[in-house]
C-alpha cells in the first residue's frame, strides 16, 4: 500500500528580485548545497540579460524564456500486453516550468570555455528568443508525442 501523497512545499521569494521562479531558478543550479554560488550565477545571468534585453525586465525575459521552451505535452511508458506504448499525456504547467528550467540549466552547462552565469545568460537569452537547444529539445518532445498520438487510448 502507498504512503500518503507528499505536500508541496512553497518557496520563499528571492533576497534580490523578490520572485519565486528566481529562488526555484536558483536550487535547480545549486550543486551540493551551495546556494551563496548558484545564487551569484543566477544573479551574474541576470544582470547579463538585462543588459542585453535593454529596457526590459530580466525577470519578464527569465518568466517568457521558461514559457517559451516548456513543453505541452510528453510521452510515457505504459506497458501492454507485454508491449511498452510511448503514451502522450499533457504537461501540467507546475512540471513544465520546471523540465525547462532542467533543460536550460543542463544545455548551459554542457558548453565549455566560459563562466556559467555567461553561458546561462546566453541559454536563457535563445530561449527567450525561441531558439536554442532548449527549443529544439520541446519541438523534439512534441514531435514525438504527435508521431505516438495512435496510442493516446491507452490513457489512464
Amino acid at each position: 500500500m502507498r504512503r500518503r501523497r507528499a505536500e508541496r512545499r512553497d518557496v520563499l521569494p528571492d533576497p534580490k528580485y523578490g520572485n519565486k521562479l528566481v529562488t526555484k531558478f536558483v536550487n535547480m543550479i545549486m550543486e551540493k548545497g551551495k546556494k551563496s554560488t548558484a545564487e551569484r550565477i543566477v544573479y551574474g545571468a541576470m544582470d547579463i540579460i538585462s543588459e542585453k534585453a535593454g529596457n526590459k525586465n530580466s525577470i519578464e525575459v527569465l518568466q517568457k524564456a521558461f514559457d517559451n521552451s516548456r513543453p505541452l505535452l510528453e510521452v510515457k511508458p505504459r506497458r501492454v500486453g507485454g508491449a511498452t506504448y510511448q503514451i502522450p499525456i499533457e504537461v501540467k504547467s507546475d512540471r513544465g516550468v520546471s523540465i525547462s528550467m532542467r533543460w536550460i540549466r543542463d544545455f548551459a552547462r554542457q558548453k565549455k570555455g566560459r563562466p556559467m552565469y555567461e553561458k546561462l545568460a546566453e541559454e536563457i537569452m535563445e530561449a527567450y528568443k525561441g531558439q536554442g537547444s532548449a527549443m529544439k529539445k520541446r519541438e523534439d518532445m512534441h514531435k514525438m508525442a504527435e508521431a505516438n498520438k495512435a496510442f493516446a487510448h491507452y490513457r489512464w
